[in-house]
């Protein structure tokens, strides 16, 4: 079975801390996230003690689990108070998983992947140049820089591993947003959605392009949406003095927060398809960019990566190598997010177990949601199942709504001169 998880963060509770929220899908490919909040670290809450058993002195919190919820959700986190009345409307539903697809997570993940329906939008891609020399693309919906005010609200969304702007979550969650006259633009990393790729520097590239997107909007708001590694990378970001700063809100989905545990757990069982298609993707797309790597001597080990048949022979044979790691596992236990934030069930990659749920608890800025099923970016549930966008995202748009409405001190803006897009 699957869950999901949810967590949310409340910049007005803490300086500079705009809210988080969080779902996760347990025991499949990666959990989710959903964060809106920029300082994620337990350590960065008025560097309050990691002794601290409540944060109700902090932030007037009177409850780190809330009741008022359906009983298929388990819903805890240091902002519940604050956080759930805001998206009351779907946590008082059940969680229904569709027919056959929901009755299994690894069904249900890749049912979601291969046959789940992709909105047909024309995107304007935008090369940006990174200070290494090398290039990520930024794929904005064509029209919206004349359509839309400049300051309508921005929503950057991470796609996962080995994703990008073709993807059908991704396409269904800028659908949405644009259509509530949001400005939506996809950060493919580099090598993916056809992006050219010359080395991995994941947090300096996401630094870049948040620079790159306040710099030309310096008037709106900037809130991030995550997938999977994308959700792992912002989260991260999230974390840093600096990155919280720039960000009004995030929302971080299908997160793999303890790299290590995930690493052991897409090892065992079914979950080692999934291991390998990702590792022959992360090959496939290094292939397309051999030339530029035929130079790189070092204890770089090329042929491995590119011809890998899991994602830790990707990641010995190149990636651990970027970052300057001994050893995979070093680079793992580097890379994780769970020291930002945490969440997670019946995900085969970000297992049940790697949950912080005491961390969630004690957190004044954070809400855990776990469904009960869900699968990795899958959650064949609600009225739009089976091929229309995931349940989690009319309950993530609400609530990055709801942020933007409190911080702008404006309702839901409309634009006449903007055409509905079709989902």
């Amino acid at each position: 079975m699957l869950s999901g998880h949810f967590v949310s963060y409340d910049g007005h509770m803490i300086s500079r801390n705009p809210p988080i929220m969080a779902i996760v899908a347990p025991n499949l490919i990666t959990q989710s996230l959903f964060a809106n909040s920029l300082k994620l670290r337990q350590s960065r809450v008025r560097r309050l003690p990691a002794t601290m058993a409540t944060p109700v002195a902090v932030t007037g919190t009177t409850a780190d689990q809330f009741k008022d919820h359906h009983p298929s959700l388990e819903v805890l986190g240091g902002a519940c108070d604050s956080f759930c009345p805001i998206i009351k409307t779907h946590l008082d539903r059940p969680y229904n998983s569709f027919p056959v697809f929901g009755s299994n997570c690894h069904l249900e993940t890749i049912f979601a992947a291969f046959f789940r329906k992709i909105p047909d939008v024309k995107l304007k891609r935008e090369c940006l140049r990174t200070q290494d020399d090398g290039t990520v693309t930024l794929d904005w919906v064509s029209g919206d820089t004349r359509n839309l005010p400049e300051t309508s609200p921005i929503l950057l969304l991470l796609p996962g591993l080995s994703g990008g702007s073709q993807d059908a979550y991704v396409r269904h969650m800028l659908v949405r947003a644009r259509n509530r006259g949001w400005r939506v633009v996809v950060f493919n990393s580099r090598g993916c959605a056809d992006s050219p790729m010359y080395s991995a520097s994941f947090l300096g590239d996401l630094d870049e392009v948040v620079g790159h997107i306040t710099t030309r909007y310096p008037k709106a708001n900037l809130y991030g949406t995550g997938w999977s590694m994308g959700a792992n990378i912002l989260v991260q970001y999230l974390g840093k003095e600096s990155g919280a700063r720039r960000f009004s809100g995030a929302v971080s989905m299908c997160n793999p927060f303890n790299l290590v545990m995930s690493d052991e757990d897409i090892c065992q069982g079914f979950s080692r398809i999934y291991n390998r298609s990702l590792g022959k993707a992360l090959g496939g797309i290094l292939k397309k960019h051999l030339p530029l790597f035929e130079d790189i001597g070092g204890d770089y080990n090329i042929p491995l990566a590119a011809n890998a048949e899991t994602i830790r022979e990707y990641d010995e044979g190149l990636t651990r190598i970027s970052f300057g790691f001994k050893s995979v596992d070093e680079y793992l236990q580097k890379s994780c997010s769970a020291d930002h934030i945490k969440n997670a069930r019946n995900d085969p990659i970000a297992p049940d177990r790697a949950i912080p749920r005491e961390d969630i608890k004690m957190n004044p800025n954070c809400l855990l949601i776990v469904t009960p099923k869900g699968g990795h970016l899958g959650w064949v549930a609600g009225e739009d199942a089976p091929l229309g966008c995931p349940w989690t995202d009319p309950m993530v748009m609400d609530f990055l709504q709801h942020l933007e409405n409190e911080k702008s001190g404006i309702q839901e803006a409309t634009n006449s001169l903007l055409q509905p897009l079709e989902a």
